[in-house]
């Protein structure tokens, strides 16, 4: 798995509990998502069509610095399924994962568009 954003985990990030926010992770790991995927089909109209349930194993605390890492699980026709892994960079404990996170590329009406992607690029290879 890649890991590719670090968040540090400020006041605003906390619950009551003094622990970071679920809605808070969630927010992210769905932008980061979004990114990679729009990234990946080359489609900025990509949208998060399915999140699979969560398990939290663990919290962070004020301070902390996640990662979030994202492996590519399949393509579809016009979608892409990942699974995402939340850690603390310090300790390597792992506080998220969540198995299935489908995103689908839209076309203008906002109808699922073909991609024609079968497997993960690198930009740089895009460049050559």
């Amino acid at each position: 798995m890649r890991f590719h954003t670090r968040k540090w985990i400020k006041p605003e990030d906390l619950n009551p509990n003094g622990t970071l926010f679920g809605g808070r992770l969630l927010e992210w790991i769905d932008e980061e998502c979004a990114l990679y995927s729009i990234v990946q089909l080359e489609n900025p109209k990509t949208v998060t069509k399915y999140m699979s349930e969560i398990d939290f194993r663990s919290s962070a605390h004020q301070g902390d610095i996640i990662e979030i890492g994202i492996e590519v699980q399949k393509f579809g026709s016009a979608s892409l399924t990942l699974k995402c892994e939340v850690r603390n960079k310090m300790t390597r404990e792992t506080i998220i994962t969540v198995d299935k996170i489908v995103m689908v590329a839209l076309d203008e009406a906002g109808k699922p568009k073909p991609h024609g992607k079968t497997e993960i690029e690198f930009v740089k290879d895009r460049l050559k």
